[in-house]
């Protein structure tokens, strides 16, 4: 039973640990593998791309969770609620970010910024998603309390039922900063559009779990919905929607089962989480759960030593597709252990850190600031002198 906020809250971190390392080792494998050992043949791989699918809808998925819990448990509603001015805050932070891992200081130092720099990843659509999910509360917060959950579900089963029709548009029109939130024509690894849809379906879970938070039976039967639904979806929506374009002629259901990948990792999402549920009373390790409560810092660390953020020099740009099974699979082992260890070491120093950079970035505007006095006081000096010199001021 999930009598507490803290007991749910390490049950949902312990997805999250599980879903950023599985990322991990994903982009490493993905990144580094030689293509003479990408056998779609082989079980093994198959297996591994099949769950390496998985791990960006859970992720999405718990992020739209945690965030709408912590909005919803406070007694204030609509802007008065300060969940929402920190989720602001907190969206347009993890937007910035990652915009900020992709710059490169060299094409800066040669007064360019690459086309990289514009394209979409995981980071902007998470903050872009939290967001909208405010956008959608605030609006519903002060009429009937059915409202939000409802508008939430709706919104992921139009996003992912509409996905063949918007996945078509060309946004040529927008500006391509703009349009890459959209389409991955231009090289953008994620789009707000789907994937907005999980994380609205993780809110919408969030309030199912507060509602029902004090129930006896909360966890035996969420963790039955979750299996017989996640089974459906997986097994059953293909051919469901194929039954309908047959019965109704809609192309719409055809296009679907011909490339139902939402719904099914849906349904993986939702099996992923009966399988925490079941097992939430031996996932209260403190490392693992303080795992789920830094993935951010992870992320980054990973960002930068796989892709070489600021630099160009990662392990993505000296060894891109090219190494062996054996030698990717131990260095992505590796590679988890390091980004795991350095964000854990950096959450543990948090404090002192942003003591020590608040104190540099103060040095530095103060030393900004007084070069620019110092500036204008030279400037207004030579421009009296200038001004006497052709007798366009007395003296």
């Amino acid at each position: 039973m999930m009598q507490t906020k803290d007991t749910r809250l390490y049950f949902i971190d312990a997805i999250r640990a599980w879903a950023i390392l599985m990322m991990l080792q994903g982009h490493f494998i993905d990144g580094l593998l030689d293509n003479a050992f990408r056998d779609n043949s082989n079980i093994i791989f198959n297996v591994w791309k099949y769950f390496r699918g998985i791990t960006a809808p859970v992720f999405f998925t718990v992020s739209g969770f945690i965030f709408t819990y912590l909005l919803i448990k406070v007694p204030e509603l609509g802007w008065d609620n300060p969940r929402v001015r920190k989720g602001i805050r907190r969206g347009f932070q993890l937007v910035f970010i990652g915009y900020f891992l992709r710059i490169n200081l060299l094409g800066l130092f040669q007064g360019e910024i690459y086309p990289s720099f514009y394209l979409v990843d995981v980071l902007h659509c998470i903050g872009l998603s939290i967001l909208g999910i405010i956008g959608v509360y605030v609006l519903t917060a002060n009429r009937k309390k059915w409202l939000f959950p409802s508008v939430l579900l709706i919104i992921t089963t139009s996003l992912f039922l509409f996905e063949p029709y918007y996945k078509e548009v060309n946004f040529y029109l927008l500006p391509q900063w703009i349009a890459n939130y959209f389409t991955k024509s231009n090289g953008s690894v994620f789009t707000i559009l789907p994937w907005f849809g999980y994380a609205t379906f993780g809110s919408f879970m969030s309030i199912i779990f507060k509602k029902f938070k004090n129930h006896e039976k909360l966890y035996s039967r969420a963790i039955g919905i979750c299996i017989v639904l996640g089974a459906l979806l997986i097994f059953g929506s293909s051919e469901f929607f194929l039954a309908i374009s047959q019965a109704t002629g809609i192309q719409l259901f055809a296009d679907i089962f011909f490339n139902n990948y939402l719904f099914i990792r849906l349904g993986d999402v939702l099996v992923v989480f009966a399988v925490f549920m079941l097992l939430r009373k031996f996932l209260t390790n403190k490392v693992g759960l303080k795992l789920g409560q830094s993935t951010l810092s992870i992320y980054v660390i990973h960002f930068i030593i796989l892709y070489g953020s600021f630099t160009g020099l990662g392990l993505y740009g000296f060894f891109h597709h090219s190494l062996s099974p054996w030698l990717v699979v131990t260095g992505a082992v590796v590679f988890m252990i390091v980004c795991s260890y350095l964000a854990l070491l950096y959450e543990d120093h948090k404090a002192a850190i942003k003591a020590v950079s608040n104190k540099g970035f103060g040095m530095v505007k103060l030393h900004v600031e007084r070069t620019i006095l110092l500036s204008f006081g030279v400037l207004r000096f030579l421009s009296i002198k200038l001004l006497r010199l052709f007798g366009l001021t007395k003296n």
